[in-house]
């Protein structure tokens, strides 16, 4: 389980559990540190796909739905025994979307808040390009990284490291590429309240109203201040901690 789910601060006494799903690129060790920021009452784990950190041996993995059925299965059992929240930042919070998608259609399971982070809308030019980026060439894909990056977010300036990072962004590109949703008519897929996050300065993801036809539940917007990598700054992450954690006991009352 540590391989696909990084938990390092255990926590088998929390009320709730929250997972969070990185950006494309990276691995589980951001939000693995997260467990130490939270209070008691939530456990905090970080999903780690293949081919990055201590999975960094292993294939990429080829399609949305073996990332879905990998981190479901992992999953599965200590989802069924506490509420659960997610949370996902930029190509974290689609793959958030289709692990609950797969979670509520196959076993009737429901986070009890999704957290959204500066993730452009499915119909979205943003969301088109993060969907083709495997076909972007090297340098303009890191231009775009560095542009919609700022100040947060470095570029490795080791040849081999960066080398990696480009083949770990397209890879996850050509896993959003697999990935299709599509409401029917009448049908809203989850009943949970959604709260978005985006940077001021973020290009990316601007107009994330339409998430709200996601959900029956209610849906809140917060713009903090920073580009598409905002989280990185410590006084976000702190407003970030506290109110996911607000939210989160809030759902269990």
């Amino acid at each position: 389980m540590e391989k696909v789910v990084a938990c390092p601060y255990k926590r088998p006494d929390a009320l709730y559990r929250l997972i969070c799903f990185p950006w494309a690129g990276s691995g589980a060790s951001h939000f693995a540190h997260w467990g130490s920021l939270f209070s008691s009452s939530i456990e905090v784990s970080s999903v780690n796909l293949p081919g990055r950190d201590s999975r960094q041996g292993e294939p990429f993995a080829k399609d949305m739905a073996h990332v879905v059925n990998e981190i479901s299965s992992v999953l599965l059992k200590g989802l069924q025994e506490k509420p659960f929240a997610f949370f996902g930042h930029s190509f974290g919070s689609y793959v958030s979307l289709a692990v609950a998608l797969h979670l509520k259609e196959k076993y009737g399971l429901e986070p009890i808040h999704l957290f959204l982070s500066g993730a452009p809308t499915l119909n979205s030019e943003a969301f088109t390009y993060l969907k083709t980026a495997h076909g972007v060439k090297d340098e303009d894909l890191l231009a775009n990284l560095e542009i919609s990056g700022g100040t947060l977010f470095e570029v490795p300036q080791n040849k081999d490291r960066k080398k990696h990072l480009i083949n770990t962004l397209k890879e996850d590109s050509r896993v959003l590429h697999t990935w299709s949703f599509e409401m029917a008519d009448g049908n809203i897929p989850f009943s949970c309240d959604i709260t978005c996050f985006n940077g001021s300065e973020d290009q990316q993801a601007r107009d994330l109203e339409a998430w709200h036809d996601l959900t029956s539940g209610d849906t809140s917007f917060y713009k903090l201040p920073g580009g598409h990598f905002y989280l990185l700054e410590p006084s976000n992450e702190i407003f970030l901690v506290k109110l996911i954690t607000r939210y989160i006991e809030h759902a269990g009352l």
